[in-house]
């Protein structure tokens, strides 16, 4: 059996529009200098907490925290709006639901997104059954650390060399790096091809119609080397 595991925000869903306000809301909400839209979307990936450190530097842990609940606050809100809900990329809904019914596959998320997000995002787009475990930043330290991978990995029963990780960020290809599983990168996503294939990624797609060939090459290929 193989695992397939996909990050979410910048991966599946195109968030962008939606992070970058929460985000500016929270810093104004706060009397601070909101960060400009590539900075914000530079640490998608991360943990929250993680993020509105590495995008306030000089705050204190606390005034972090209130930035967290603040962007939480302000993204619920543009959430209650359908027409704010976060957009799938192209193909993606039939690409998940052709590898779901395949019957040598697990499909997981890993994702820096909550279990809120997430559960809201699945039950939207009738994905309740499609993912066997899913793995938030609720439960784990941020990617780059594999601790979401390996429990993932624990869940589905199922090795690293059976395993592949789908991200558009370097954090995904670092924590794919680190669990010792395969790494596919995503072009369409917030970090350049690039940034992916210079932290490693055995490979980078242009469309998710180029994904299961991909996903077959580089499960083929690991297994080769294991």
């Amino acid at each position: 059996m193989k695992l397939i595991v996909f990050d979410c925000d910048g991966t599946i869903v195109d968030s962008q529009a939606s992070i970058v306000l929460s985000m500016e809301h929270a810093f104004k909400s706060l009397r601070m200098i909101p960060p400009t839209r590539e900075q914000t979307l530079a640490v998608v990936g991360l943990s929250l907490l993680e993020a509105c450190s590495a995008l306030a530097p000089e705050a204190e842990y606390g005034t972090c925290v209130e930035l967290s609940e603040a962007y939480k606050s302000a993204f619920r809100d543009l959430d209650r709006n359908p027409s704010d809900a976060d957009v799938l990329f192209p193909l993606a809904k039939e690409t998940i639901a052709h590898l779901a019914a395949r019957d040598d596959h697990l499909l997981a998320i890993a994702t820096g997104k909550s279990r809120r997000g997430v559960e809201r995002m699945c039950e939207r787009e009738g994905w309740q059954s499609s993912f066997v475990t899913i793995q938030t930043s609720d439960d784990h330290p941020s990617k780059p650390h594999p601790s979401m991978l390996l429990q993932a990995m624990r869940e589905a029963g199922v090795e690293p060399g059976d395993t592949v990780m789908i991200g558009d960020t370097t954090y995904d290809i670092d924590m794919a790096r680190a669990a010792g599983v395969s790494a596919i990168g995503v072009a369409w996503g917030y970090h350049s091809v690039a940034e992916l294939t210079n932290a490693g990624a055995h490979r980078i797609i242009e469309s998710f119609t180029d994904l299961p060939a991909a996903i077959d090459v580089a499960l083929s290929t690991k297994s080769c080397a294991a």
